[in-house]
């Protein structure tokens, strides 16, 4: 009995990795040039850092109020180099500024996401696992995007993916006071005292090799958001984030 022929009108081709810039040397040459200048205008209280692995891979779960996120945990982290999970407008962008900005975050090592739908978002995925893979340490705000009204938002479930597929540990973690130094519009922030905390390691929902339900995908990005939400002290909104940021 033969095979039957699968329907090339339903088959999905697989999606591309996302490039990645393997030396992010500007990353280095960014914390030596701002650690200083950040430390002064925030002096950030760090919280919990020994929850974060000195080596190995790790998943960091943030919440994201402001584009100072991206700064501060690196800020933070100070011996590791984070490679973080960025909206592809930020490597499309037409112009000089353009071409300027796209060289900016992948010199820093960042992986363009495609935000455009779930299929689109599979090359940067698989990029970050492999990412993973390799004994890396990957950022990402499980929201998708900024809040535009200070609350938490809803998690999407990419996190669980990865950390099912690889079987590291996700680590949740949140910067507070960043939303009112710096929310959606300003270019400037004023100097201020804020806090970075990282929360106890969550497992992954299953082992390795194992299919998690959407069920189970679910369920496991609601607690990890339960576990931000105390982390950062923000309202929760329980819906997904919306909005251009």
């Amino acid at each position: 009995m033969t095979e039957p022929r699968a329907d090339a009108r339903t088959t999905t081709p697989a999606a591309a990795e996302a490039p990645i810039v393997r030396s992010g040397y500007l990353y280095w040459v960014m914390k030596v040039v701002l650690t200083p200048v950040l430390t002064l205008a925030f002096r950030p209280r760090i919280e919990g850092l020994a929850n974060v692995p000195k080596r190995g891979p790790a998943l960091l779960a943030c919440n994201h109020t402001s584009y100072l996120d991206w700064l501060l945990l690196p800020l933070v982290i100070r011996t590791r180099r984070i490679s973080f999970l960025a909206k592809l407008e930020y490597f499309t962008r037409p112009g000089v500024g353009g071409r300027a900005q796209a060289y900016f975050f992948s010199a820093t090592g960042q992986v363009p996401v495609d935000r455009a739908g779930a299929h689109a978002s599979q090359g940067a995925l698989r990029t970050a696992i492999r990412l993973l893979r390799e004994g890396r340490l990957v950022g990402v705000f499980p929201e998708g995007t900024r809040t535009r009204d200070g609350r938490l938002n809803r998690g999407r479930t990419g996190v669980a993916r990865m950390a099912a597929e690889t079987g590291v540990q996700v680590i949740p973690c949140a910067t507070v006071g960043t939303f009112d130094l710096a929310p959606p519009g300003a270019r400037i922030p004023r100097p201020h005292k804020i806090t970075v905390r990282f929360g106890a390691p969550m497992q992954p929902v299953c082992e390795p090799g194992t299919s998690p339900t959407a069920e189970q995908l679910r369920e496991w990005t609601d607690e990890l958001m339960a576990r931000i939400c105390v982390l950062s002290e923000q309202e929760y909104s329980g819906v997904d984030a919306v909005g251009r940021t």
